[in-house]
């Protein structure tokens, strides 16, 4: 709300002026006179070491995440490492930033994104970034940490080499930035259509720029990054009117403006005599600026992968004035309330990194589409979303595992969006599958697996079934036996996918035979016999490439010959697991650990086995192919994916207070409050919800089985602010550094024997408490029958 109007209503609406002003920014920048959970949030947690996050302003599940980008630029630095470093474009060991972009992935282990950097300046007008360790040859700026901070909804850093003060907020599909010049006679903001995260070389397939009046540009670019020609329009506003500006065609030449609009020109009205444009591949934007000092310059961004229209309306209708203390309590208020479905009672440090998990878990699947229901589908066309909102970044070999189930229980009304999503990318696509890793209406197909089934079938089984559950089994049929998608035919003609026919073959095979499982239990659930007992048998795939004179998941060929190279602990590129090697992926059959403690010989083996992944040392040569095998205890490799379960599964054999041990181990030495707190990747969430999960004392280990594996808390006390305003509350009594262990759990009351808990009773409200001890409690979860549910367990023998 503006001063004037502020000064209009006080005199009827006084009382709501003051709390309005009270909670406003004030001189010293504090958002709020409430202290909601945002104020445990680190957005700095993640962005060290290899997390892959970004410090910018985001909203929840926004489609624009407003951040700056650090990215070195210099000779005799491997390009290939840089832009590993920072696929997020930020990195914390960096000393410079070349600007400010409007768009990032949150912890992915590949790069894209970065639309639209902008960067303010004073001085000479540079074209070009520069490089970090000479800044002074382009519009890049040196920074401090000191002088550089951050919450949800909100960054903030200061400009050492043009003394300019930068802020930035955010709402769903438009950006705010608020520079602050303290000198200079002129000052200048570059618009550099040419940047992007992609990596340092110049992805632009086409882009143009139209300006539109002394104060509005539009803009659109193409670029062919990891997307292939992806597409995203930009309106941009000036809070006052700039005093020139230049349009610079870098392949043909530089256009001065030179006063061809007036300030007659009225916003956002085109004036056929005032439009200048200019279109190609490498295009920058220079807006001039008199007097900045008289006051901020501020700018707005809207974003549409539609039209520059929609990304006019999309700002127009999300920033409606110049209130930038407004927009960042929006959003500060917006994360306060999605991140109120905690209540924690623990260490400052614990709770900054289980809010800051919660913060980093609920930033993706992210909304893709304008506020007028438009959004690009997979098959390039534009199509409107009805009755539901179009979500994208589906990392699914990464989130199916934990993300996905977070959010059933976090934030159940915005996952039928998601699969709805999802169904509508089954619908566009021209391969008539679901989404394997998509992102802005693209399929990048990385990675393996089907893993849609599971966030599917694990949501209807928990209730969720706001969406056409027949179109979604007849898609999930579609994808699992699809002729076109990595070697399907030859995985159901020999019941594994065979190494000479595709690499990665082990890994493939396995994580088929789990979303088979998924499959099954859906079907099951919906009355499909047969087709349930199909997929079941399916399942049970992962028995046939176990290689009994070894003991370990091994490759074989069509013939039937085992790999003869193998070696357990080698992760190859190309070879036959997918970022991990045998010792991990042994043990990557989460929906049958029964019957995989079968296979490698019964419970004391399979804790030995177990044991040795924890304590047998991996060689660096063994996987140095492979850049993100990060968070090594042993064997066990904590940054990523693969090995993500392996912990719980001593429960599984009846001794969970191994599991207890492990657990805790883990949380200690490989996550901290610290910007390389994250052990690796953060994969979208899928780091930090394993996190939260194992905060609370329990994880899904199999999506779609409706039970977590009990682990053990870590933190005093934590409830859950549930749909139906239910609560379910996690007590850890006499919990300590040395009280690690279960003595005995109650839930409701009545004391739990068994080593999982069920979706329902977590849903439903209650109390579930612990009390925790010294020593461990070898009795509790040991007998078969309070052991977590298997396939092939006698809990399951009436399938």
């Amino acid at each position: 709300m503006s001063q004037t109007r502020q000064l209009k209503t006080a005199f009827t609406t006084g009382l709501l002026i003051l709390s309005t002003f009270v909670a406003c920014i004030s001189a010293n920048n504090q958002v709020s006179s409430e202290a909601g959970n945002s104020q445990w949030v680190d957005p700095f947690i993640g962005t060290g070491g290899d997390g892959h996050t970004f410090p910018g302003a985001v909203v929840p599940f926004g489609m624009v995440q407003l951040s700056p980008d650090t990215q070195a630029l210099n000779r005799g630095i491997d390009p290939q490492a840089e832009i590993y470093k920072h696929c997020a474009g930020y990195h914390y060991d960096d000393s410079t930033i070349v600007g400010f972009s409007h768009t990032h992935f949150s912890g992915t282990g590949h790069s894209d994104l970065g639309d639209l950097l902008i960067m303010p300046m004073v001085g000479k007008a540079m074209l070009d970034p520069g490089t970090d360790n000479a800044p002074e040859t382009g519009y890049r700026s040196r920074f401090k940490h000191q002088k550089e901070s951050a919450e949800p909804g909100y960054y903030s850093v200061y400009l050492d080499d043009y003394d300019i003060q930068v802020e930035l907020t955010a709402t769903e599909r438009a950006g705010l930035h608020r520079y602050t010049f303290n000198k200079g006679k002129q000052a200048h903001v570059i618009m550099d259509l040419t940047s992007a995260i992609y990596n340092f070389e110049n992805k632009v397939i086409w882009s143009d720029v139209r300006v539109i009046d002394n104060q509005t540009l539009l803009a659109y670019r193409s670029t062919n990054g990891w997307a292939k020609h992806r597409q995203m329009y930009f309106a941009i506003k000036f809070s006052r009117p700039f005093d020139d500006i230049e349009l610079i065609n870098l392949d043909n030449k530089r256009y001065r403006c030179n006063g061809c609009l007036t300030k007659k020109s009225k916003p956002s009205t085109i004036v056929n005599s005032a439009v200048k444009t200019t279109a190609g591949k490498a295009l920058k934007v220079m807006a001039h600026f008199n007097n900045p000092t008289a006051e901020p310059l501020l700018v707005k961004v809207g974003i549409s992968a539609v039209s520059r229209k929609n990304a006019l309306e999309n700002l127009n209708e999300e920033i409606k004035n110049w209130d930038f203390n407004f927009t960042r309590q929006q959003a500060k208020s917006k994360w306060d309330k999605q991140l109120a479905v905690l209540d924690v009672d623990s260490t400052p440090s614990k709770k900054r990194q289980i809010y800051t998990a919660l913060y980093h878990a609920l930033q993706a699947p992210s909304i893709y589409q304008d506020v007028n229901g438009q959004y690009r589908g997979v098959d390039g066309e534009v199509h409107h979303a009805q009755n539901f909102e179009n979500h994208t970044l589906f990392s699914l070999w990464d989130t199916y595992r934990a993300l996905h189930p977070l959010l059933t229980i976090t934030s159940p009304d915005r996952v039928p969006d998601m699969i709805n999503s999802m169904l509508a990318h089954y619908q566009q696509s021209y391969d008539g599958i679901l989404p394997v890793w998509s992102f802005h209406g693209h399929e990048t197909w990385t990675m393996i697996g089907y893993h849609a089934v599971s966030v599917i079938a694990d949501a209807y089984l928990k209730g969720i079934k706001n969406f056409n559950a027949e179109l979604a089994f007849q898609a999930m049929l579609d994808s699992a036996n699809s002729p076109i998608y990595d070697a399907i035919p030859e995985y159901k003609k020999f019941g594994y996918v065979p190494m000479d026919k595709l690499s990665e073959s082990v890994s493939i095979t396995l994580e088929y035979a789990y979303d088979d499982f998924s499959i099954a239990q859906m079907a099951q659930a919906m009355g499909k016999k047969e087709i349930a007992k199909n997929f079941y048998s399916r399942a049970m795939s992962y028995n046939n490439l176990f290689d009994h004179d070894v003991g370990f998941m091994r490759g074989k060929d069509s013939v039937g010959n085992w790999d003869k190279q193998f070696d357990p602990e080698e992760a190859k590129l190309m070879g036959p697991f997918t970022e991990g090697n045998s010792f991990q992926y042994t043990f990557y059959v989460p929906h049958d650990v029964a019957g995989l403690i079968k296979l490698i010989g019964g419970d004391t083996k399979f804790v030995e086995r177990l044991d040795t992944l924890f304590s047998k040392n991996l060689s660096h040569e063994k996987i140095k192919e492979h850049e993100d095998i990060a968070g090594l205890i042993g064997q066990y490799a904590h940054g990523n994916e693969p090995s993500h379960h392996i912990s719980y599964l001593y429960n599984y054999a009846g001794q969970p207070w191994r599991t207890q041990e492990r657990v805790r181990q883990i949380m200690d030495t490989l996550s901290s409050d610290k910007p390389d707190g994250l052990a690796g990747n953060d994969d979208v969430g899928q780091m930090s919800a394993w996190y939260l999960f194992s905060s609370m004392g329990f994880y899904p280990v199999a999506p779609g089985d409706l039970t977590y594996v009990i682990g053990a808390p870590q933190v005093n006390r934590m409830s859950l602010n549930l749909a139906e305003n239910k609560i379910f509350t996690i007590n850890a009594i006499n919990i300590s550094e040395k009280n690690k262990y279960i003595k005995s759990v109650f839930l409701n009351g009545e004391k739990l024997q068994r080593s999982y808990i069920k979706h329902s009773e977590i849903i439903d409200g209650g109390e579930l408490t612990f009390y925790m001890s010294s020593t461990p409690n070898k009795e509790w979860g040991q007998p078969i029958q309070q052991r977590p549910p298997s396939l092939s367990s006698t809990q399951n023998a009436a399938r």
